[in-house]
Formats: structure tokens, sequence, C-alpha cells
């Protein structure tokens, strides 16, 4: 078997290495054939450099970097100029933005003998793309990696943010006028900002972001997966005595499931890689960044419920420093994806897999109970146990410290929304099969969990009585759905008390005693 190419994104390194590369050069040579100007927004980690490096191997005429793969027989192979800029390495915190790019131009026309001499980011951009045409008789190929990291990076600093997008601006301003230099140019990045906002000069740039014609150039599909890994999942199912349906049912669960189609579902390249490093499952992708900006606007907007999103076209649109809307941001960051897309443009987000679902569960329990998140995995752990068990005095006691470490003045001036937004979160953080407000003929009850042995049909009521509760699951027959099914139904309802910051009351009945009750 070959090496896995863990951590990386040089195609060069990783063919003379002899390490893994799952074949994406007829994705690529599509790309090539299809047009000359375009721009591509994937999550971090999802094989944005890599797809770059590839092209730029393909370009620079290396042939012999490609045997055995698609790509080999089915183009001429000419060498072109290439402008590889990568903004995850010019070091534009230490240098300054412009001095950065200035500096990379330099380095870019010493590669090729030449000399700049205008200043400015703009004309020394200009100078170096004609001179390289010239000089060489080819037209340039322009690759530019990560072109929203300077703003990102500055995301919850907006006037840094914005003075880094104006020299980004100035930049891609003079790709346009430069045309009849340029052979081909893609632009990556995790972020789309609207044109207005930074390629308001680019016209003829093709955002393929939501495009099914390359909806697989990054990430892996299922068919991949198996060809490419079918020798290592046989190796994890000898040794862990299981089938290789189960297995792979697990590697979807965990790690598939993004889609910028609404049909092709991908998994995320490094945690594939990781998960086949050490076969085991863990959060590998969540743990390369942890959004802790994004978290505290989810918590500001108190935004909570992202399980199925709704949004038109537009959304993916409106991307700007000074309207970063949640869901856009959710979607292009890669912790929300595209579930469905139906008629007349309305598009359906929802999380990817478990690995971003759990993941993003807990970070925005420890955000609004004002808590830690390393002290609240332990905490939700044990509500499942409590749980799995049937010991509802314990979990009654766990709800009550879900509160407490949340400053009782913030709880008083939005009780309602805090209340609601905490259980809902630290249920679903739990992993079990949850279903949160869910629909009735007659209404919506406020939870239902399913553990191994017992089916808990909740509602939650706040400054008033767990009858009242009761008497609604009861009255709108909640659980009725549920029965005939090979476990206990338990009514639970729960009465809290906003003075107390606790559970002032609760009652636990079986479903069915309760309808005779009533």
């Amino acid at each position: 078997m070959k090496g896995l190419p863990l951590g990386i994104q040089d195609f060069r390194k990783l063919r003379e290495e002899n390490l893994l590369y799952i074949d994406k050069t007829q994705d690529i040579y599509r790309l090539i054939q299809s047009g000359y100007y375009y721009f591509l927004s994937r999550p971090r980690r999802f094989g944005k450099s890599l797809l770059v490096s590839t092209l730029q191997e393909i370009f620079l005429g290396n042939k012999e970097l490609f045997k055995g793969l698609w790509i080999e027989d089915k183009i001429e192979w000419v060498e072109h100029p290439v402008v590889h800029i990568s903004f995850n390495a010019i070091g534009y915190k230490d240098l300054g933005l412009e001095r950065a790019i200035e500096e990379r131009l330099g380095d870019i026309a010493v590669e090729y003998g030449l000399q700049l001499e205008k200043e400015g980011v703009a004309p020394k951009f200009t100078e170096l793309l004609k001179k390289l045409n010239e000089s060489t008789g080819k037209k340039v190929v322009l690759l530019i990696d990560e072109y929203d990291k300077p703003i990102v990076d500055y995301i919850d600093d907006l006037e840094t943010a914005d003075h880094q997008r104006n020299i980004l601006k100035n930049f891609y301003s003079i790709v346009k006028n430069a045309d009849p230099h340029i052979r081909f140019f893609l632009v990556t990045g995790v972020s789309k900002f609207s044109r207005v906002s930074l390629f308001s000069d680019l016209n003829n740039l093709r955002d393929i972001t939501l495009s099914p014609k390359f909806s697989c150039l990054a990430g892996y599909t299922h068919e991949e997966l198996f060809h490419y890994f079918s020798d290592r999942m046989d190796l994890i199912c000898e040794t862990q005595r299981i089938s290789k349906e189960e297995l792979a049912s697990r590697i979807s669960q965990w790690y598939n499931g993004y889609s910028w189609d609404g049909k092709n579902r991908l998994f995320n390249p490094f945690s594939i890689l990781s998960y086949f490093a050490d076969e085991q499952f863990s959060n590998f992708w969540w743990q390369t960044g942890t959004p802790s900006f994004l978290i505290k606007l989810l918590r500001k907007g108190m935004h909570f419920h992202l399980e199925e999103v709704e949004g038109g076209q537009d959304l993916f649109e409106s991307y700007t420093l000074d309207n970063l809307e949640y869901r856009s941001l959710l979607f292009q960051t890669g912790y929300l994806t595209i579930h469905s897309v139906e008629d007349y443009g309305l598009y359906t987000l929802g999380y990817p897999n478990k690995e971003v679902r759990d993941s993003m569960y807990r970070h925005l329990l420890g955000a609004f109970r004002h808590a830690p998140t390393a002290d609240t995995q332990p905490l939700v752990v044990k509500i499942k146990k409590a749980l799995d068990a049937g010991d509802l005095d314990r979990f009654i006691r766990l709800v009550n410290i879900l509160f407490d470490t949340l400053p009782y003045q913030i709880f008083i001036e939005d009780r309602e929304a805090f209340f609601h937004a905490i259980l809902h979160i630290a249920l679903n953080a739990t992993g079990m099969f949850v279903e949160t407000e869910v629909s009735t003929a007659k209404g919506r009850v406020d939870a239902v969990i399913h553990s191994d042995e017992t089916i808990y049909v909740m509602e939650f009521k706040l400054d008033e009585s767990a009858e009242s509760a009761l008497r609604q699951i009861r009255e709108k027959r909640y659980g009725s759905k549920y029965l005939g099914r090979d476990k206990e139904i338990l009514a639970l309802g729960i009465n809290f008390s906003s003075e107390l910051k606790a559970v002032a009351e609760w009652r636990a009945v079986n479903y069915e005693e309760l309808l005779v009750e009533g």
C-alpha cells in the first residue's frame, strides 16, 4: 500500500515519494478545457491547495509526474510560465500584506531571470505578467490559493480586515486588463466574498463553487473511497472483526455528506486520511481550527437550530465584511452543507456528518453556558449515560448543572431563549437519536429522545408546572406515534424556575398510563 499523504499538499512531492493520490485529473482536464477564469470556494483542509499544485505541474509541462494518471495521454504537454501565490505562505502578518505580495512577485520574477522595476502591488503585478509572456513566448498561468486568508484572519477586526480587502481588490484589479498575457486563472479560498466587495473588475471570472459539473473536484467520492482505500479497509475489518459494509457505513456517518450541488456527497479528505492513519474515529477536521469567532456570532444571534436551514440563491452571494450572514458563513466554512436544492432555487442546509455535528454542539453548548468546552463534554456524556440507564434523578441534577455557569443577569435578560437553547443543544450534543420540536397533528413536542430501552417524550415549561407539561403531552397525544414499538414510552414533564435557575419540579409517567389518567 502506498503511504498516506497526510498534510502534504505538494503534488510533486506526493508523486516523487510514491504517496497515495486520488486521481482527480479527469475533473481537472474538464476544468482546463471548459474555460479560462475560475473561482472556487471550499472549506479548509478540503484539497484546494493540492488542486492548485496539480494544475501548476500540468502547466509546467511535467508529464513524468502524471504517469499512470487519467490525463497522461489526453493533453499536449506544453510548458507555460506559472505565477503561483499562496496567501497562506507569504508571511503577510510579519511583513504587512503589500510588502509580502511585492516580495512574492519579485521572487517569481527572479525564478524566471527577470527584474521588476515598477513600485506598488498593482503595477508590479502587471509588469510581471507582461514580462513573463514576452520573455517565454507563452501566456501565463495564474494560480491564487487561499486568496481570502489575509481577510479571514482579521474577521473580528473590521478595520484591519477592510484594509486588507482594499489591498487585495487593488491587486486583482489588473487581471482583466492583463487578459492578453493570461492562459488560465484560478483563485481558491474558503470564503466567497461578494463580487462587488473584491472582484468587481473581474466580470469574466466564472464561479464554479456550486457548479454540478465541478462538484467533485475536491473531496473524495464514495467510489473513490472504496477504490483507493479498499486494502486498508480490509485490514481494519479483519482486526476489528466487522464487515466491510459496516465499516463503510461508520466511515460515511462520521466523514461523508459534504455537497455543493445537493446530489453528490463527498468525504472530507483530511478526516479520511487521518482516520486511516490512526484507525480510529475522531473529530480530526474540527481539531485543525476551532471557529471561535463563528461560535461567538451564533451565540450573539441566538442561532442554534442548524439542522434544517433554508435560504435562496442570494444566500451564497451576500457575504461581505459588514454583513456576515451566519448561514452563508457556516456553509462556506464547511460547518453546514447543501442537503437539497428544490425548485425556484430554494436550498436546505444542514450538518454534513457526525464529526461536524457533534463538535458544533459541544462548542455551542460551552458558549451558551459561558463555560469551557473541555468542561462541557464530560457533562454531555453523563447526561447520555443517565438517560440510557433510566436514571432521571441524575438527569435532572445534570440539567441543573447545565445552567450553573450561566451568569444570572444574562439568563434573566433573555431567559426564554437561553432556556430552550441550552436544553436543545445539550440533548443533541449527546449523540443520541434526538428529535427536537417534533411536529405532530396537534402541535410540537419539545423533545423526543430514543435510548436503547426507552423513548422519552419531554415537554419543558418555564415558570409554570410539571403537571401543565404532562397535561400538554396527554392532550396533544405527543407520544402516540411511537406506540407499538418494543420500547417503553415515558412522558417527562419538567418545570424550570427562572428565579432559581434550576428545575423546580418534574414528573415522569408511562405514556399509556398518562393517557388513561386523561
